[in-house]
């Protein structure tokens, strides 16, 4: 027996082949696609209004550039071509004529039953014979028959009745399955003959040395530079180091605005001809006298600006916080794009302030979130960012001398004739604009503090470079909430989690010592949920946008971030119930940081800033006390000797009034080692050596 190594001449295995190298690739990247988002924008609710901005059309137009960016066109194309190779090979499967070795079946050949005896099979042979010897047939021309094949075919029918009455010829067939003994057998790679023939070895040679000396290198490159080109906040590094160049420590909010137009985004945004198109049209609006909210400095710094490209994204930012009319459709709709771009700029800008510490450009680069959001200038009235409210309608409200902005709180918290009798009226709002106004306004997510502390896990006081963590309380109250209900003390505690529940020790689940009471009035155990507040809103930005709280300690002495802040996008309750009406949970936001090494008192100011509104940013002075770790052992020794214990009647008292055992404390006070537990579990703000809770300043 011998095996024959050949190549698939036929093309019968090669589609399998190729369906299976495309299906490697198309599923993964099918899955890709498919695969629901994860992105906080994608996974939040909506904030209800029926309030449309002038261009939204160009503003939606621009939303969807941006997903179909996203959406990333070369993959889709990429898995609809893979779908279609895969069709075509799965196609050339089923029509394909392959060839299969047939089991050697004399009985078929000669065409007699498998009952029939010997004598039948001779008698049926010699009438064969008659008809297909050579001798007595011809070859049929309309059946394209030569000699050859009558020859052969006479003499398959010999060797199949030799197969069924020669005894030898028999035991092979019985043995091995064929009259002539073994067989030999061919195995058919899945290459085309084409490849290997002789001639084409050249061309073979080409087509690797294009796949792994070009194409190959060529992936690589392109993934690997793409993935240095960009920094962690998707900004081009490129872009990441103009700003840097910009950053100063006095810059001003303009200033940071101004930074953020030598992004190289723009470039991109604004090739060619764009660059120029319409630049002295903007440039115009921009620096009408009626505009007010740029400085003589500001316009200085745009007539000094050499670079088209950036002259023109600085003019359409200024253009959209103003909310300029252009008076032409592809400037205003290069305005909201270029608002966009600036958004993901300036979380590079903010990086690179956090970097630095100095507070004053920290500030200036949430405030600029906000400004950009909202396209409001910095430092306007916050009330702008409500539907129809305009400059005119803002000086009504506020009064024409009033040198301070009313916040969206205090504009909700008169009363509603008052609030009607500013903003209502000819040459002001209609009704129907105001209730779209107020409408939004009592469902903005405005977080208010309810209290403020550092406590150390499991400790009463707080230790030099022992782990602190700033826990803030605080409740969404949306302006203009009336009937507000007061905080229930019980939910301003924060309750160590057990030892052994290492979810709510890593922060996956509420402590399983929190429980709540349910409907029936029983006590549950408490669930952590992962609670989105709605999107914001901001009908004036080309892109979905969650809001975020950022939460930092910062040194009001010399002007210097403390503590970096901690991010928050997801809160631990719901927000608004079914019905949306606000629940006034209260929420629990922590961020851990390493207390100082030496013992004594820290003053800091805690800002509490949403990235997304105007005048919804809190910030409170607080004091951290580091006490001498010699007062801490002290004071576990107390709890140690003021404890009862369980079998003592004072033990039995306390559980009666607690119903509570006290913990069982060990026989031997002087093993160093015995497992005493103190009652840690209390609020760390009970005592007056960590109860920092002080008023919130305005």
């Amino acid at each position: 027996m011998s095996s024959d190594y050949t190549y698939d001449e036929q093309g019968q295995f090669f589609p399998f082949f190729i369906l299976t190298l495309t299906g490697l690739v198309t599923f993964p990247l099918t899955y890709t696609l498919l695969r629901p988002s994860k992105d906080l924008e994608n996974t939040a609710p909506r904030i209800q209004s029926d309030f449309k901005p002038q261009h939204a059309d160009l503003v939606n137009a621009q939303k969807r550039k941006r997903l179909r960016k996203e959406r990333r066109i070369k993959r889709i194309i990429t898995v609809v071509v893979g779908y279609a190779v895969m069709a075509w090979m799965i196609y050339l499967i089923l029509i394909t004529a392959r060839t299969t070795t047939k089991a050697y079946d004399p009985y078929d050949i000669l065409g007699v039953s498998r009952s029939a005896d010997e004598k039948a099979i001779s008698r049926h042979y010699k009438r064969l014979s008659l008809v297909y010897h050579p001798d007595k047939i011809r070859p049929d021309p309309a059946k394209n028959e030569t000699i050859e094949d009558l020859n052969e075919r006479f003499v398959e029918l010999t060797k199949a009745y030799k197969a069924l009455t020669d005894e030898e010829i028999r035991n092979n067939y019985l043995q091995y399955g064929h009259p002539d003994g073994k067989q030999s057998f061919s195995i058919g790679i899945a290459l085309p003959k084409l490849i290997v023939m002789e001639g084409n070895g050249k061309y073979v040679l080409l087509v690797y040395g294009a796949l792994l000396g070009v194409l190959l290198p060529y992936i690589v490159g392109k993934w690997w530079y793409g993935s240095q080109r960009y920094t962690k906040e998707r900004v081009l590094v490129a872009s990441a180091g103009n700003i840097f160049q910009e950053y100063k420590e006095d810059i001003t909010d303009q200033g940071i605005i101004s930074a953020l137009s030598s992004g190289e985004e723009f470039k991109d945004m604004l090739k060619g001809s764009r660059s120029e198109a319409g630049l002295a049209k903007v440039e115009k609006k921009v620096m009408a006298e009626d505009i007010s909210f740029l400085s003589d400095a500001d316009r200085e710094t745009l007539k000094k600006l050499d670079n088209a490209t950036r002259r023109k994204a600085l003019a359409l930012l200024w253009a959209y916080l103003g909310r300029i009319d252009l008076d032409d459709a592809s400037l205003n709709a290069e305005k909201y794009e270029a608002a966009a771009i600036a958004l993901g700029l300036n979380e590079a800008y903010t990086a690179i302030a956090l970097s630095f510490g100095n507070l004053r450009p920290i500030l200036g680069a949430f405030l600029t979130s906000q400004s950009l959001i909202q396209a409001v200038p910095t430092k306007s009235s916050p009330l702008l960012q409500l539907p129809n409210f305009t400059d005119a309608i803002v000086k009504s409200v506020e009064g024409q001398d009033s040198k301070d902005h009313y916040s969206v709180q205090k504009f909700m918290s008169l009363p509603d004739a008052e609030r009607r009798r500013r903003a209502v009226g000819p040459g002001l709002l209609t009704d129907k604009q105001y209730t779209q106004a107020i409408g939004v306004a009592q469902q903005l997510p405005a977080l208010e503090l309810s209290k403020v502390f550092f406590k150390v896990m499991g400790e009463k006081v707080i230790t030099p470079s022992s782990l602190v963590q700033l826990v803030v309380k605080a409740r969404f109250i949306p302006p203009g909430t009336t009937n507000v209900p007061t905080v229930n003390e019980l939910d301003l505690e924060d309750i160590d989690p057990d030892d052994d529940d290492l979810d709510a020790l890593m922060g996956r689940k509420a402590a399983k010592n929190r429980a709540v009471k349910g409907v029936d009035g029983k006590s549950v155990e408490a669930k952590l949920e992962k609670v989105q507040p709605p999107l914001a809103h901001a009908p004036f930005l080309a892109r979905d946008h969650s809001p975020r709280w950022h939460v930092f300690l910062a040194d009001a002495k010399q002007g210097k971030m403390a503590v970096p802040p901690f991010t928050f996008t997801t809160f631990d309750k719901p927000i608004f119930d079914e019905a949306g009406k606000p629940t006034f949970n209260v929420q629990t936001l922590k961020m851990q940081f390493q207390a100082p090494p030496q013992v004594g008192d820290f003053t800091f100011v805690m800002h509490m800033l949403c990235d997304s509104y105007l005048g919804l940013d809190s910030k409170q002075e607080i004091t951290l006390h580091i006490e001498d770790p010699a007062k801490a052992a002290a004071l576990e020794e107390e709890d140690d000797i003021s404890e009862p214990d369980e079998d003592s009647i004072a033990g039995q008292m306390q559980a009666l009034k607690t119903g509570q055992s006290p913990k069982k404390k060990a026989r031997k006070p002087s093993d160093s080692s015995s497992e005493e537990e103190s009652d840690t579990d209390g609020d760390a703000g009970d005592t007056s050596d960590t109860n920092t809770e002080t008023d919130v300043e305005d």
